[in-house]
């Protein structure tokens, strides 16, 4: 069956939401994503367990691929969908319910290839900002994205459309204690880089040619004492008077370009 007619098939299949009202919340333990990059990204994703794709008509047809003919598919007006996401929230006709994805361990990325840069982040909280920066990291090749399971936001739909497909391509490990997961990277032979504007040195000139932890701390408070304590070296970039600082998924695009070209 081509393409069209699978969708068109799908469509005479599917009901209306019920009631036209959702939640606005999804159920316990489950993740609700939107947008058409991030649920597209879901829906290839072999590791995600689906629940529901709710969807306009004219959304399903923007998706690149089939959806299984036994596919939770119902369909909605994006004034409905509106009520399943957070306020405001660019949903693109599409909102999918999936189960979140299975820990990763941080050993798991330490086994892999150490030509990939390790991105930490302590306490960014801003879920747009944690979104960016697994964009980048991703599209700069990097093995996994660190946090801390606390002063970190959840996996989620602003996550996952601010990553445009990311989330479910970039390991993502969340530790109890920071300090410690920075501890065994570097007794896996990494370089840990620690981003801060106050440091004497900038990035390029601490760049080492092994493997490389880009260390970035929260908004506007940066990186805690301790967490500096265990970096290696500190490291500005080199930006003008101007402007006091970058945000924090800009200066991490910059930090994973400089490693990418190194």
């Amino acid at each position: 069956m081509a393409k069209g007619e699978r969708k068109r098939a799908l469509r005479g299949r599917a009901g209306r939401m019920k009631g036209g009202r959702g939640s606005g919340r999804a159920g316990s333990g489950q993740v609700r994503l939107w947008g058409r990059h991030a649920v597209e990204a879901a829906l290839k994703n072999p590791d995600r367990v689906h629940r529901k794709l709710w969807a306009t008509r004219d959304a399903i047809d923007t998706l690149d691929g089939e959806l299984p003919a036994d596919f939770p598919l119902e369909y909605a007006e994006a004034t409905d969908l509106a009520r399943l996401v957070a306020k405001d929230a660019p949903h693109q006709g599409l909102v999918l319910e999936c189960a979140p994805l299975e820990d990763m361990h941080l050993d798991e990325v330490l086994d892999g290839d150490p030509a990939r840069p390790i991105v930490v982040l302590d306490q960014v909280t801003d879920p747009h900002n944690v979104g960016a920066i697994m964009r980048s990291a991703a599209a700069f090749g990097a093995a996994a994205l660190v946090t801390q399971d606390r002063h970190a936001p959840p996996e989620g739909g602003v996550i996952g459309k601010s990553a445009s497909g990311a989330l479910e391509v970039l390991p993502w490990v969340r530790v109890v204690n920071l300090a410690r997961a920075l501890e065994q990277i570097a007794e896996a032979g990494y370089w840990r880089i620690g981003l801060t504007g106050t440091a004497d040195a900038t990035l390029g000139e601490t760049l080492a040619a092994g493997p490389i932890a880009l260390v970035l701390g929260a908004e506007g408070e940066g990186m805690r004492q301790n967490i500096e304590s265990h970096c290696d070296v500190l490291a500005k970039l080199p930006i003008g008077d101007q402007i006091e600082s970058l945000n924090v998924s800009n200066a991490g695009a910059i930090a994973l370009y400089a490693v990418a070209t190194r």
